[in-house]
């Protein structure tokens, strides 16, 4: 294609577009990045939650960190409870929306040119272009990175598949007159192969709560039952408002590359299939396409044998770790309210809280997972679960 607009073109202001748009300016790449909404940052769909590391590992804007976080309640159907604190805080709550404005500041000091409130309606790539509709405007480019969340309209026009499956989310921030630890609920009466959650949050003075459910079932209605279940507790009222929905995905796409073409984030399906956390895999794989893209882009050699790399840099970091977060959901998801149910009297009696407490990762749960498959009473009531 000859005299393109722009090196890179970047569809969508989430953390993953963000991080990869910086990346691309800093190599000295004429980069575009379109965003939707009128706003960066809005509307927050996400519970807004990082590990404390990640901040020093990919350098993110530590002023939208709110309270950490170090301990947390996990509450079985019928209301078993096991409580497990960290010596340290593991993880911290983050404004979310002032998180994608600092670094949507970053990214415009890096020269990067963002245009809010344009919407890309289809994307064409080939071995010799790559083109954008927004609007009534035609966006040319050499390469494309394909940062728009949980909407895989594009990723079916160019046939690199869908994610394997997918849960419904709810979730609000409400006033809450209490600043209680992280809640965790589990059940399918609570919400059918998810769980529902309560973060406390704190704005200065003033105490919040993140309420919200991941389901395969109604989530809007798991929603209002756990608003329920910890309303009194938490000092929560329900003031009759909806939650926010979004649909999130619990597994790869087929193919996060092709001609003139990366996809990074949600839209690539890379979320936590244990908890549906995506902000630090968003991350991840933005500096990555940055990293592997600029490379291809000074080599210009952006055909898809050459910018497979993107795909097996973040599979050799992440696939045996989702294959273990999958393994595990498997089993959980079969699990009926008794058997979740034992699998809480058993972490109160027989030893797994020492294994949590030797592996627990915020952001990596094989070891974990690992430690819970070869501890022989959680390993029976497991085959008890896939047996039946």
């Amino acid at each position: 294609m000859s005299n393109p607009a722009v090196d890179v073109l970047v569809i969508g202001g989430g953390p993953g577009g963000l991080v990869a748009a910086e990346g691309f300016a800093r190599r000295g790449l004429r980069t575009l990045l379109c965003e939707e909404h009128d706003t960066i940052g809005t509307p927050v769909h996400c519970t807004g939650i990082l590990s404390i590391e990640s901040f020093d590992e990919f350098d993110l804007p530590a002023a939208s960190r709110l309270n950490a976080l170090s301990g947390a309640r996990f509450v079985s159907p019928s209301g078993i409870t096991v409580g497990y604190t960290t010596p340290s805080p593991l993880a911290t709550v983050i404004d979310r929306a002032d998180f994608d404005l600092a670094l949507a500041d970053r990214v415009r000091a890096a020269g990067v040119i963002i245009r809010s409130g344009l919407r890309v309606s289809n994307v064409e790539t080939t071995a010799t272009h790559a083109i954008a509709v927004a609007g009534d405007e035609l966006l040319r480019a050499r390469l494309i990175v394909l940062a728009c969340g949980a909407n895989y309209t594009f990723q079916r026009r160019l046939g690199l598949g869908f994610p394997r499956a997918y849960l419904h989310t709810a979730q609000r921030e409400v006033p809450a007159e209490h600043a209680c630890d992280v809640e965790l609920h589990f059940g399918r009466t609570v919400a059918a192969d998810g769980f529902a959650w309560a973060v406390p949050v704190v704005r200065g003075e003033k105490r919040f709560a993140r309420i919200g459910v991941m389901t395969s079932d109604d989530a809007p209605r798991s929603y209002a039952r756990m608003l329920a279940r910890i309303g009194a507790r938490w000092g929560v009222a329900d003031d009759g408002q909806l939650p926010r929905q979004k649909v999130l995905p619990l597994g790869t796409i087929d193919r996060t590359f092709g001609e003139r073409l990366l996809v990074v984030g949600d839209a690539a399906g890379l979320v936590k299939p244990t908890t549906g956390g995506g902000i630090y895999y968003s991350v991840m794989s933005g500096a990555l396409a940055a990293e592997i893209g600029g490379d291809a882009l000074q080599r210009d050699r952006l055909d898809a044998d050459t910018l497979s790399r993107y795909e097996r840099a973040w599979r050799a970091q992440l696939d045996e770790e989702f294959d273990a977060q999958h393994a595990l959901r498997s089993i959980v998801s079969r699990m009926t309210d008794v058997e979740i149910d034992a699998l809480f009297e058993l972490a109160q009696t027989d030893g797994i809280l020492p294994i949590v407490r030797k592996t627990i990762r915020f952001n990596r749960h094989r070891d974990l997972i690992h430690a819970l498959f070869t501890h022989p009473p959680a390993r029976r009531l497991f085959f008890r679960t896939l047996a039946g």
